[in-house]
Parts: structure tokens; sequence; C-alpha cells
């Protein structure tokens, strides 16, 4: 081969890589392109091998020059490689390019149950008078919800209130017997137990009452219940603590007013009404605590005296918002709960 021939064969590799190099698409063409012009058998590296077989002054004429060409096909290559590579991540980044000006998704927040609200409101106004939450267990036993309360298993009282009891399987042997209770106020015995007087709480809970549901009633609902014992308490201080309660939640227009009744917790006892937007209308139970009620919490009666109320959360919400029926509390329908 003469030193045209060869210096033909350069210059032709040569052309054909650059036309080539121009027109890749992707990193797979690429590598193609490298095997074809770099790989073991490329016309390149057969040229470089043969060199040994060449004289001495064409060894020194195309040695550098087939050296020279494979580093600049090699940085063609590396360049080509990596704007390759930057234009695979710009696509990407363009797929998944977040368009700062376009309208953002609408984020649904949760709402609070309007139960919820009315009680953290009521809980807020008590504890600013001084008053504690307290909690009790909603599985009671016969004692807390009817025998410390002055209903005693012959009382017509029970009849006033169907009760779900509970089946155990030694239920036949078990005292005492367990039921769902039927009020909070047994929170207040089991308070009392462990607390001397002066004793200022209020217990909000769910009860249950074994009864046909309607627009007004419902097997499960909630109370919350109130007891102040001190020295020297009359019905003035429950109507006083009522009426700061029904004013902060229903504003300053409200009045109060008490009609006798009957609870076998409390003599005397006392339905409470109160005067909103020029209706009078039912709004709780209540009366000074009983003085058998007193001695079972180990409280002398004679010296402490003291007043009980509960009303139901419920009926405090339905005025509060303007619900029309107590069956959508437990409903759980979105449209309902998201108008809080």
């Amino acid at each position: 081969m003469t030193v045209m021939d060869l210096q033909q064969k350069l210059e032709n590799i040569k052309k054909l890589f650059n036309q080539k190099i121009r027109d890749v698409k992707n990193l797979e063409v690429l590598e193609n392109l490298r095997v074809q012009f770099l790989g073991r058998k490329s016309e390149l590296v057969e040229f470089l091998k043969g060199i040994k077989n060449l004289t001495e002054e064409e060894k020194r004429k195309f040695g550098p020059v087939a050296n020279q060409l494979r580093r600049e096909m090699e940085k063609l290559m590396e360049d080509a490689k990596k704007s390759l590579k930057m234009r695979e991540v710009g696509k990407l980044m363009e797929k998944d390019r977040i368009d700062i000006s376009a309208p953002a998704k609408k984020i649904s927040q949760g709402h609070l149950h309007p139960l919820t609200l009315i009680q953290r409101k009521i809980e807020d106004i008590f504890q600013s008078i001084g008053f504690e939450v307290v909690e009790g267990p909603e599985i009671e036993t016969e004692y807390y919800n009817f025998n410390a309360l002055n209903i005693p298993a012959d009382h017509p009282a029970r009849e006033m209130q169907d009760t779900f009891w509970l089946q155990t399987p030694n239920s036949k042997l078990q005292t005492p017997k367990l039921l769902m209770r039927t009020q909070t106020s047994s929170v207040q015995i089991r308070y009392a137990e462990n607390h001397q007087p002066p004793i200022r709480i209020i217990s909000p809970g769910r009860v249950f009452r074994f009864e046909a549901t309607d627009q007004t009633h419902d097997i499960q609902f909630h109370q919350i219940e109130g007891l102040m014992i001190d020295k020297n308490i009359s019905l003035a201080n429950l109507k006083g603590v009522l009426e700061i309660l029904f004013k902060k939640l229903y504003g300053k227009g409200v009045e109060v007013r008490f009609r006798p009744s009957y609870f076998p917790f409390v003599e005397p006892g006392v339905e409470v009404d109160m005067k909103f937007r020029g209706k009078w209308m039912e709004i709780a139970g209540a009366g000074m605590v009983h003085p058998k009620v007193l001695n079972t919490m180990k409280i002398d009666s004679r010296i402490w005296q003291g007043f009980a109320f509960g009303m139901g959360l419920e009926r405090l919400a339905i005025i509060k918002y303007g619900i029309d029926d107590v069956r959508l509390f437990s409903s759980g329908d979105l449209r309902f709960l998201k108008q809080f």
C-alpha cells in the first residue's frame, strides 16, 4: 500500500466518522458508532495494528496522525455522549415540569364535627369559671349507673330509661352487673369517691338508651353533666352558672327559668328552660344533689351542699347550628359535616 493509499484511508475514516456522528440521535446509536470506528475490529484499530509493518519513515508520518485521529474521535464521542445525556435529562424535566403559574389543586381540608365544636366551646366556658373536665367508662356497673344515684333495684325511676344490659359468659353469677351507661352522672360518683369538696366538675360523654330512632331520638347520644359541691350552695348558684353558659353559647339576650320536676338523684329537682329568640324551650334537667347521693359519695350532707345538671350535646348543637334531625350527627354525610 502506497503512502497515498495510507493517507487516503485515514481521510476516508475521518470523513465517514464526521458524517455519522452528526446524525447520532441517541446513546444506543452512539454506542454502535463507537464499536464501528473504535472497536477492536474497526478500520482505525486495524490500521494502528498494521503500523509495525510500515517503514520507519511511514511509521513516523502515519503513527502520530492515526493516534491523533483516534483521540479526536474519542473526544467527539465523549462530547456527543454528554450532549445526549443532557438532552434526555431535559426531556424528563420537561415531562415532569411544574408550571408554577398554573392554578394549584385544591386540597380538601377536614372539618371538626359539630358535636366536637360545641363540646370544646362548653369545656372552655366551664374551665374559665373554675370547673374541671373529667371522663369515665362507657361500660358501667349497675351500682354507679343506678344504685349510687338513689335509684335502687325496685325503684320505679328505672322504668324511665331503657337500658342496654351486657351479657357475659358468667352473667348469671357476675356481680356487679354491667351495662352501657345511660347517663354520665356515674362519672360524678366515681370522681367524688376520690376527691374531697369543694368540687366543680363537668363530665361530657356518650350515653346509650334502648329506644326507637327518629328525628329527635337516637340509641346513642352525648350528654354533658355538671356537679358543684361546696358550703352554702343553692339553686341561685345553679341558675347563675347556667346563665353564664347559655349567654356565652347563644348570646346575652337569653333568659333562664326553672320549673319544678323530679329526678331521683336531686331534691328539689327542676326542669331548666331557656328563652332564645323569643321562644321558651326545655334545655336541661337539674336540681340540688340528694342527701343520700352525697352520703354515698362519703360527703357529709349536713356540711356540704351541691347542685347537678345534665343536658344533651345534640340538643345544644341543634339550637346553635339550626340542625333539624338528630340522626345527621351520626350519618357520616360529608355534605353535612363540610358546613362546619
